[in-house]
């Protein structure tokens, strides 16, 4: 074995969970959507209350068959099905934002189930963006585990534990040059989080235009929930 291969061997066993990202965290967070979604008021559902929901469990329950418990298998069908998963979380959250701010707009509309709609939306909203940075970064999942650093796809998001080999020992040891860290998905749901709370990027930044793109549609979105939220708080005080 030459050393180049034993190096991309060693860089290799090194990561985290090296044998596959488990496939709880992402699979939890898609039952959460989908219910979040099902229990939206009906005014802010796309046709029947249960078939955006059961679309996406179904697509679940067929990428959970092919990566039971760890993620160690990827097939173009597999990587597509994920992709679209996220994007229809996103798309149908989207939908129901732009009839929820519509809801909010009018003078008789219910305001106590409307306030509960808005957190259903914006916490939909974290998890979609979350599912879809999680999918893309460094060619997915799969990729991130099972490729070397030097044949991974670009990276959409600089983590601090990229840039963190220079530092103090211990906190050097995290760093994804010397140890092989590579995110998970509690990672992506952590950017997508602090971006829909600061309406900004955080600890993690955005590299190429489709992360920037993604991120400020979810800051905007969060944003609009928000203001939607303090208007309508202040609306009811003064009435």
């Amino acid at each position: 074995m030459s050393a180049a291969e034993d190096a991309v061997k060693k860089e290799l066993k090194a990561r985290r969970n090296a044998n596959g990202e488990n496939r709880l965290p992402p699979a939890a967070a898609v039952v959460v959507a989908a219910l979040a979604y099902a229990l939206l008021p009906a005014s802010l559902l796309v046709g029947p209350r249960y078939v955006i929901p059961g679309i996406e469990l179904a697509l679940l329950i067929a990428l959970v068959a092919t990566n039971p418990r760890r993620m160690t298998r990827e097939t173009r069908w597999s990587r597509n099905a994920s992709i679209a998963l996220a994007c229809l979380v996103i798309i149908a959250n989207m939908i129901a934002l732009g009839m929820l701010v519509h809801s909010m707009t009018e003078k008789s509309s219910s305001g106590e189930p409307l306030l509960l709609a808005a957190m259903q939306v914006w916490v939909t909203n974290v998890i979609g963006f979350a599912l879809l940075y999680w999918e893309l970064d460094r060619g997915g999942p799969v990729a991130r585990r099972v490729k070397p650093h030097k044949e991974m796809a670009p990276a959409d998001w600089r983590f601090s534990q990229d840039e963190n080999h220079d530092a103090v020992e211990e906190v050097a040891a995290s760093a994804s040059k010397g140890s092989g860290w590579i995110p998970t998905f509690v990672d992506y749901l952590y950017v997508s989080l602090t971006n829909s709370s600061a309406f900004s990027p955080t600890d993690t930044m955005p590299l190429t235009s489709r992360a920037k793109i993604l991120m400020g549609i979810e800051a905007t979105s969060a944003l609009l929930v928000s203001l939607l939220v303090i208007a309508r708080a202040v609306g009811s005080l003064q009435g």
